[in-house]
């Protein structure tokens, strides 16, 4: 098992920036394939980005491609969201979650068996 705790969430105006993190324990970080989810009020849970155990492969939703760079350290247990030209539209509840099922990155929430408390993220106009 792992647990995940998500930190770096804010208030942050249009065009800016943040990072989120989120810090892994328990079983070896680098078996779970990781990925980033977001759920903004009244909408479902939406992919935003994924990364491969070795951190070698990423994907991307078209929403945030050339944005957001997902990122991980394995000697480190985390995983990194990188943030860049922040839109009102990206406001929501950010959550990391994991996947131990090999040669995988999935785009669905219901293939991880992991995740995180979440943390927020809004962006002002």
């Amino acid at each position: 098992q792992v647990q995940l705790v998500e930190s770096g969430g804010g208030l942050v105006q249009a065009g800016g920036s943040l990072r989120l993190s989120c810090s892994a324990s328990g079983r070896t970080f680098s078996s779970y394939s990781m990925g980033w989810f977001r759920q903004a009020p009244g909408k479902e849970r939406d992919f935003v980005a994924g990364i491969s155990r070795s951190g070698s492969n990423t994907y991307y939703a078209d929403s945030v491609k050339g944005r957001f760079t997902i990122s991980r350290d394995n000697a480190k247990n985390t995983v990194y969201l990188q943030m860049n030209s922040l839109k009102p539209e990206d406001t929501a509840v950010y959550y990391c979650a994991a996947d131990d099922t090999p040669f995988r990155v999935s785009r669905f929430h219901y293939e991880y068996g992991y995740w995180g408390q979440g943390t927020q993220v809004t962006v002002s106009s």
